[in-house]
């Protein structure tokens, strides 16, 4: 499901089975929404391969209903531009060679709750903090005596700053983190100094905005329940 990256393209698959087309479009198509068509499967699934497309292509789901048309992003997408943007084709590899460490049992833990977007060293306190900004203060940590951060939710949220708990997109890190990429570089710094890394993580609901899930595919019982949430 969602982008799928392979040696010479991407295939897409998403589910929708209210729709009558699905197409993907992007920055690789000039958004339009006849050129990259998807074929209907069973049960309700779209897909559709597109040869030589590159990590870093910036995509949406153009979902025909009976009397309109509407753009969504991808319900499993790895990486956004923001909460209300696009998806974005992600590479999920990484080097982790070197990165040898166990966690301590778990009666041996003893756990820094950690907020990302407070735990700041920045000058400028106006941003958030950033994964960054927490890797060069592991050293302090350490000296605390700890051997776990419990990071709290890092799902993409509406707006930059929030405590986590109104995810919009529970697949994707916080780009005002810093994203996927500076995230796995944080754990595996975070290993370098024995200090394990514990997610919280919030799947039993979503915020109150910015909820591309919301009617996804155009239908809706009541203007209430629809294929992933209910209200």
């Amino acid at each position: 499901m969602g982008s799928i990256l392979y040696p010479n393209g991407v295939a897409f698959r998403v589910w929708a089975p209210h729709a009558d087309r699905v197409s993907v479009i992007g920055s690789f198509n000039n958004w339009d929404g006849e050129a990259n068509p998807m074929a209907p499967e069973s049960n309700g699934f779209w897909y559709l391969n597109i040869p030589q497309l590159q990590v870093g292509a910036e995509y949406k789901y153009l979902i025909a209903t009976p009397g309109k048309q509407i753009e969504r992003i991808d319900p499993y997408a790895r990486e956004v531009t923001h909460s209300v943007g696009n998806a974005v084709v992600h590479d999920p590899s990484f080097d982790w060679q070197g990165d040898n460490f166990a966690i301590a049992p778990w009666n041996e833990l003893i756990i820094y709750e950690l907020h990302v977007g407070t735990f700041n060293d920045q000058s400028h306190g106006a941003r958030p903090g950033k994964f960054p900004s927490i890797s060069a203060r592991l050293s302090y940590l350490k000296k605390l005596g700890i051997n776990a951060i419990q990071i709290m939710p890092i799902g993409e949220f509406a707006g930059e700053r929030s405590w986590g708990y109104n995810p919009a997109h529970i697949f994707s890190v916080e780009k005002a983190y810093g994203g996927p990429l500076a995230f796995k570089q944080f754990i595996k710094q975070a290993h370098r100094y024995g200090i394990a890394v514990i997610l919280d993580v919030v799947y039993n609901h979503l915020g109150p905005s910015d909820l591309d899930l919301w009617q996804f595919d155009g239908w809706s019982e009541g203007d209430r329940g629809n294929l992933f949430l209910q209200r």
